[in-house]
């Protein structure tokens, strides 16, 4: 995509955010703002055209750093910015997912069971977390979004797990496959263990995405890959596929009218744009230098939401 394509559809996402202007975000604007409330989604929209870059190059979801940044930083209620955070998530595994499937990266037999567990946790999570009140939900986005970065930090990745055997669920669910990896020029055999205490995970993942809207991707691969030991490649490919069957929790907030399309539009479009943008800078970055920025922006949100909900930066 050149340099002229990107500009038009940056003109065109500001015009589309411009259009959602119309649906009545006036009152969705505290009125201590010191901004007009049109103003609003204009920045949002820059920031997430910046978001989708960096979530890129970082190489984790939009979701989790847009819900604590935007819950954070920006004067919109906490149920609208999750519900936005999952249809962002939704929009982008849906636009990767069939495609990695067509190249044989993501694998049907596995994400599927993963997929029900997931889904069911996160149907369950929305239900909670907009029944709780505002200021513990952020005190727990807070506390999961620094568990996140912790989890992050000391992760490992390992490309090729080696795994003796598929355990009895695997080996019933006839979860494995193979792949060809271009960088060994070889064709890589791999199955899956541990399935039952991945499915338990995969639950608990659900809900916690649901509650807070983060998408799974930060979760999803470190499973997949360290304990259930897919291939880094596959286990990658995979939790993208699988977030555009898990963010079913994005319809009960639809349902519950915590959607505003003032929020949802300047999102979606700005971190499709900015992920264009992303894959041409990945190219040349330093993943070390991302990695160190991604995690720096996990702590101050997460240190912004806990203290929010406790009452002590508001």
């Amino acid at each position: 995509m050149g340099r002229r394509q990107i500009l038009a559809m940056f003109a065109m996402g500001l015009i589309l955010c411009i259009i959602s202007l119309a649906f009545g975000g006036e009152a969705q604007i505290p009125t201590n703002s010191s901004l007009p409330w049109w103003a609003w989604p204009l920045i949002l929209f820059g920031f997430t055209f910046v978001l989708g870059i960096v979530a890129v190059l970082g190489g984790v979801g939009g979701g989790v750093l847009y819900v604590p940044i935007v819950g954070g930083f920006f004067p919109f209620n906490l149920d609208f910015v999750r519900g936005a955070g999952l249809f962002t998530a939704l929009t982008g595994a849906l636009s990767a997912g069939p495609g990695l499937l067509r190249r044989g990266l993501a694998d049907l037999r596995l994400a599927i069971p993963l997929s029900v567990v997931t889904s069911v946790g996160a149907i369950v999570g929305a239900m909670i977390g907009l029944a709780l009140p505002k200021n513990l939900v952020n005190t727990l986005l807070g506390v999961t979004i620094l568990g996140i970065m912790i989890i992050m930090l000391r992760a490992k990745k390992s490309e090729f797990p080696e795994v003796k055997g598929p355990d009895p669920i695997a080996k019933a669910l006839g979860i494995g496959g193979i792949y060809v990896e271009p960088s060994l020029g070889k064709e890589i055999h791999w199955t899956v263990h541990r399935t039952p205490i991945a499915l338990v995970l995969f639950a608990i993942i659900g809900i916690l995405g649901g509650m807070f809207g983060l998408g799974a991707g930060w979760a999803n691969v470190p499973v997949l890959n360290l304990l259930m030991g897919v291939p880094l490649k596959v286990a990658v490919s995979t939790s993208v596929f699988l977030l555009s069957i898990t963010t079913s929790a994005a319809f009960i907030y639809l349902n519950s009218g915590a959607i505003s399309p003032m929020i949802v539009i300047p999102s979606i479009i700005g971190i499709m744009l900015g992920a264009v943008v992303g894959v041409k800078i990945l190219e040349v970055a330093r993943p070390k230098v991302i990695r160190i920025m991604v995690l720096g922006l996990l702590f101050l949100s997460g240190l912004r939401a806990l203290l929010k909900g406790l009452g002590i930066w508001n």
